[in-house]
Parts: C-alpha cells; sequence; structure tokens
C-alpha cells in the first residue's frame, strides 16, 4: 500500500499571500504565532505577510529566534513563546528553517510528551495533529510548506536530526513567488539545486511510484528550464522555481530520499554549510555512483533536463547526459564544483559515520557502506 498526504489547501501566484488572512478568517483562528528569522525580518519581507495581517485586523506574536540550521535550544525557546503568547496557529515565514522551528515547535504544543526534541529523530509515533500552520515559503527550493519533514540541528552532537511525521504537514501552503523576488543570487541558485536534488532523488529512490514519478520528472523539467531565470531574477523564472520545488516536495515527502541528502546534512551541522549548496556539489557525483541501480530512469532525467536525442542514446550515454546536464546547471548558477574549502580530512570518518546513520540513506537506490560512503567524500576533495 502507498500513502500520499498533502496540504488540504494551496495558494499559487503573484499576489497569493493574501490568502494567509482568509484562510486565518475562515478557520476561526485567533492569534497568530508568527516564525520568521531574523535575516528576513530585517529587510522587510516578513512585514509583507504581517502587513495583511494588520489590514484584516489579525492579531499576531512574531518569535525569531531561529538559526539558519534551527537548533533544539530554537525550538525549545519557540515551544515556551507559543505557550506564553497565548496564540493558537503559527504562520511561518521563511525558508526550511523558519518552517522546520515551525513543525516541532507545533508538534510540541500538541503532543507534550515529545517535549524532548531529540525524541523527534526519525519517525515519531505522535498521535495528534501539529498546531495549524499556514507556511509562506521565501526561497525556492526546500518545499518545507508540502513535506512530512523536517530537520533539526543538535549542537551537542554536531548533527542534524531528520523528523518524519504525517502530523506535522501545513494545512495550507501559499506559495507567492513576489515574496522570492528578494532573494540573492547564492540563495536563489542553492535553494533550486536544492530542489533539483529533491526531484531526482524521488525519482531514482527505492519508494518511487507512477504517482511520485510523475510529480519529480516534471519537476526536474521546471527547474532545468527556470533555474537560470531565477538566479538572474527574472519574473518568469521566479514564478517557475516557485512552482517547480512546490512539485518536486509533494513528491519526494511521501517517498523519500537518499545518500545525496544523508551526505549534506552532516555539513550543515559540523561546518554549517547552506544545505543546497552542499547538496549541489554532491548530487553529480552520487548520480554517477548510482547510475546501474536507476535502470533506465536517467534517460528520463536527462530528457526532462533538456538533452536533445536522448532516444538514440545508450544507456550508458544517456546516464552519462543525465550527470553532464546536473554538473553543468549547477556550474552555470555559480554552485562550487567541490568540498575542497569546506571538509577536513580529519572529519571524514565522522561524516561518513553520520552520513551512513541518517534518516535519508535508507531510500538509496543502491546499498551502501560507511566506507563507501567516505570514499565519496574524499573523492569531492
Amino acid at each position: 500500500m502507498n500513502r500520499f498526504i498533502l496540504n488540504e489547501t494551496s495558494y499559487h501566484g503573484a499576489g497569493a499571500i493574501e490568502a494567509v488572512a482568509t484562510e486565518a478568517i475562515g478557520h476561526g483562528f485567533k492569534k497568530a504565532f508568527v516564525c520568521s528569522d531574523p535575516d528576513l525580518i530585517k529587510f522587510g519581507v516578513t512585514q509583507k505577510v504581517l502587513d495583511v495581517l494588520d489590514k484584516n485586523g489579525l492579531a499576531y506574536e512574531v518569535y525569531s529566534d531561529i538559526k539558519p540550521n534551527p537548533t533544539i535550544e530554537n525550538v525549545q525557546n519557540g515551544v515556551a513563546a507559543f505557550k506564553a503568547a497565548g496564540t493558537d496557529y503559527i504562520v511561518a515565514i521563511g525558508g526550511g528553517s523558519s518552517m522546520d522551528t515551525a513543525k516541532a515547535i507545533g508538534i510540541i504544543i500538541t503532543n507534550p510528551e515529545f517535549a524532548d526534541v531529540r525524541s523527534l529523530e526519525g519517525v515519531a509515533d505522535t498521535k495528534n495533529k501539529c498546531v495549524p500552520i499556514i507556511a509562506v515559503p521565501t526561497t525556492a527550493g526546500t518545499a518545507a510548506e508540502v513535506t512530512i519533514n523536517y530537520v533539526i540541528t543538535d549542537v551537542e552532537k554536531n548533527r542534524k536530526m531528520v523528523c518524519v511525521d504525517p502530523h506535522d504537514i501545513p494545512i495550507v501552503a501559499v506559495v507567492d513567488p513576489d515574496m522570492m523576488a528578494s532573494m540573492p543570487k547564492g540563495l536563489t541558485a542553492a535553494t533550486g539545486m536544492d530542489a533539483l536534488t529533491h526531484a531526482i532523488e524521488g525519482y531514482i529512490t527505492g519508494g518511487a511510484w507512477e504517482l511520485s514519478d510523475m510529480f519529480h520528472i516534471k519537476a526536474i523539467e521546471i527547474i532545468a528550464r527556470s533555474l537560470r531565470g531565477a538566479v538572474a531574477n527574472t519574473a518568469e523564472g521566479r514564478a517557475d522555481m516557485a512552482l517547480g520545488q512546490y512539485v518536486a516536495g509533494m513528491g519526494f515527502s511521501n517517498v523519500g530520499l537518499g545518500i545525496v541528502h544523508s551526505m549534506a546534512h552532516p555539513l550543515g551541522a559540523l561546518y554549517d554549510t547552506p544545505h543546497g549548496v552542499a547538496n549541489a556539489i554532491i548530487l553529480p557525483t552520487v548520480m554517477e555512483y548510482n547510475a546501474e541501480a536507476t535502470g533506465d530512469k536517467y534517460r528520463d532525467i536527462a530528457r526532462a533536463m533538456g538533452v536533445a536525442g536522448t532516444d538514440a542514446m545508450t544507456i550508458e550515454e544517456a546516464r552519462k547526459a543525465a550527470v553532464d546536464a546536473v554538473r553543468q546547471l549547477s556550474a552555470d548558477v555559480g554552485i562550487p564544483a567541490d568540498l575542497k574549502d569546506i571538509v577536513k580530512k580529519e572529519d571524514l570518518d565522522f561524516l561518513a559515520q553520520s552520513a551512513f546513520d541518517d534518516a535519508c540513506r535508507p531510500g538509496n537506490p543502491r546499498a551502501t557502506s560507511v566506507e563507501e560512503i567516505k570514499a565519496l567524500y574524499e573523492s569531492l576533495l
């Protein structure tokens, strides 16, 4: 049996943030707990949504104790702030950091037996849906607004905890490309490659099936044609990337990922490497590693990436074409080609073990080992 979980409602397109008030009023919510990171508040991005709440007379409390890789402490402080504020729903504004923090807070509020944030790692057996979340992404990458996943950093252990819980999915996603227009080029590139990684890993993961394949192939197509434009800040590129990353999220949230993500997570925990950058650097190398375990799927990926003549290629040629297209897109948007400026050789054993223990690793189409993962890291130095 296959299960598929999506938002109750999603809104797409310029001006969609007006729906935040529509949904809040329609649900009878009284006071919002607005989760958004300090930079978004500083640069006035969060204010766009607050203006909508103000215009409609909706009360709110802002919580911004959120790091780019949110920590256990960020979640704990958020739980205390939610309780103190007398709020009854969450508006999460930002990228994965704001939404992941919001999900963890929302789950603990309705499932207090999981107050120890570490107890949420993996697939937690929570009983109740989290506090209702209206999610407003400001990056085109994580798709956290439509997934059942979130990631929290355990600073003491230098590791990221991947949490999977069908009770945490936002009830409403508001995907407004205007909220993404102020993203700098580097962040647009990194989050866009994160979205491509979601689509490609989701397409080849062990849990993939026809319904998820439909989303992932379409997402690859949209992202491949629009990411360069989004980095150049064209309106069309921004709008298409907003959609493409969401479509990828609809798929991978329900079938899982692979070792690109399991290898990227320790880099974020240990070095605070931006998640999208880590994924983008690792993706082509892991695609080569996984190629023989993917059947003819790389031909589909190459075609969706815009490669001509894929039908006439041998399977080996199609696989190489897919990897080359991904590597070229990454280079075109300014992503580094290797990890030599990020990874310290003395950390390789820790990184490899952490990646092997990561919740994304079992979904990889090729069985792996700590030693093989270490070799993959070494090949990128």
